[in-house]
């Protein structure tokens, strides 16, 4: 009987065995291939990219200050806080949960770094003896729930949350900007525990909590009152200062060359591997159209935009731009790169097809919730500076609407399972882009509460439609 010779331990015999589709395809056959994909209700962020493109394209029409340097910086600036908090939405919305209180929660983190800068760190003479004994003691609590769920970085911020507030370290701009995160870590914390040990549903809890730190905003600040932060120079320039002519230089070609070392390295590393790849062509073309992108803002933006030029010169890229940028790596990085991110998808796609499997499915809701609160409190820092001062409202109003309505309307799923980081920057910007052009037009609040809501309904119908094709079509 003749023996059949052993196939050599090489890597493309191990991808024949395991039926891994290698096929290369010619960028002709990517394009369709991607169109296809469009036609199947894989939208993904086209729909809010071609409505942010839309609406430029009308304001621009309409007035004639919309695209001028200074307002475009400006209109960043502006939505930037809401921006960041739907950064961080987007990882409870994966799961088809909800934070109904991350608006009314960046306040809380906003209206305590802002006390504890006018106080001169002394928590316990702006709260009051007991409000201050309630709020160390919830620390704690925190820092408690965070050890026994293992969620770790909870349990370190919280911790840092209960000594900063008890030893009245003195004031500092860099200090008082990591209480406030940390004090967003530990309410997520809670909120985490609520939602994923005792099972309460997220709506239920978040809208509570909303309402709860309402009353917490107004019992810190007092009715009428207000915390101004202008004369710390660190905290109001984090949303009103530019960078340097060279910085911005500088970031570009940290941004754009970061972008090109890692979509190519990943891409030729995959053709030696002999792995599914996008044509080389198309890469190199995102490659180079991010870099043209880099480049015309950075110089752009490094012109002199003052409205009096004589006078005044304000030029460089806002420091907004990297605080965004870096948020924006990162999260995309855990999503995408690290087995937390899997698992995220995982529980969002089918819980209990993740539990089965092996994933801690309750670590991995309440987790969500500390990154969301984390992420509401950095929101909190850059709308306080834009502000220059923290008032009752902070946070309030319709804060939140925009935050969820970002995340939404750049393509993240309220079904859970489907979303990026990205796409809550991308409904930032349509979301920045119609509150600033109707404003220049002299439109009322009524006007911009009726746009903006048509614009998410819009968002969510897309979401839905999409959802029910790629199930037709598989």
């Amino acid at each position: 009987m003749t023996e059949t010779p052993a196939k050599p331990d090489t890597a493309a015999n191990a991808i024949s065995d395991f039926g891994i589709d290698t096929t290369s395809q010619s960028s002709g056959e990517a394009i369709r291939d991607y169109f296809a994909r469009l036609r199947g209700g894989q939208l993904g962020s086209l729909p809010a990219l071609l409505g942010l493109a839309a609406l430029v394209i009308v304001f621009w029409a309409l007035s004639d200050n919309f695209l001028t340097l200074n307002n475009t910086a400006n209109l960043i600036a502006q939505g930037a806080g809401k921006m960041i908090i739907a950064m961080g939405l987007v990882y409870v919305l994966l799961l088809g949960e909800i934070d109904l209180s991350a608006g009314t929660l960046s306040g809380v983190c906003a209206s305590v770094m802002a006390m504890h800068y006018v106080r001169n760190g002394n928590l316990l003479g702006g709260m009051g003896s007991t409000v201050f004994y309630v709020f160390v003691t919830g620390m704690v609590v925190a820092a408690v729930i965070a050890l026994l769920m293992r969620i770790w970085a909870g349990a370190v911020l919280s911790v840092i949350a209960v000594v900063m507030a008890t030893l009245g370290v003195a004031p500092n701009a860099w200090l008082e900007m990591l209480l406030a995160v940390c004090v967003g870590a530990a309410i997520g914390c809670i909120t985490g525990f609520m939602v994923s040990k005792i099972g309460m549903p997220s709506f239920v809890v978040t809208l509570a909590l909303f309402i709860t730190w309402q009353g917490v905003i107004l019992q810190f600040i007092g009715e009428g009152g207000v915390f101004g932060i202008r004369t710390s120079p660190v905290l109001f320039n984090v949303a009103n200062g530019n960078l340097s002519v060279f910085g911005s230089w500088a970031l570009c070609v940290v941004a754009a060359g970061g972008y090109a070392l890692v979509v190519l390295g990943e891409h030729f590393t995959r053709l030696r591997r002999g792995l599914v790849t996008q044509p080389t062509p198309i890469v190199l073309f995102k490659v180079i159209a991010v870099a043209v992108i880099a480049i015309v803002s950075t110089w752009l933006l490094a012109l002199n935009r003052s409205p009096n030029p004589d006078l005044v010169t304000i030029q460089g890229v806002p420091y907004v731009v990297p605080i965004i940028l870096v948020l924006l790596v990162v999260g995309t990085f855990v999503l995408n790169r690290t087995r937390y991110g899997r698992h995220i998808y995982a529980v969002g796609g089918n819980a209990e097809a993740a539990r089965r499997a092996g994933i801690n499915v309750s670590k991995i809701r309440a987790s969500v919730f500390v990154v969301s609160a984390s992420a509401a409190a950095i929101g909190a820092i850059v709308y306080s500076s834009k502000a220059g001062s923290v008032d009752p409202q902070a946070g309030g109003l319709n804060t939140l609407l925009f935050a969820v309505g970002a995340a939404v309307i750049g393509g993240t799923s309220l079904f859970g399972g489907r979303g990026k980081v990205a796409h809550a920057v991308i409904g930032g910007l349509v979301l920045a882009v119609v509150e600033n052009g109707l404003g220049l037009l002299r439109q009322p609040a009524a006007v911009v509460n009726i746009v903006t809501g048509l614009v998410l309904l819009l968002a969510a119908t897309v979401d839905a439609l999409s959802r029910r094709r790629a199930a037709v079509t598989g």
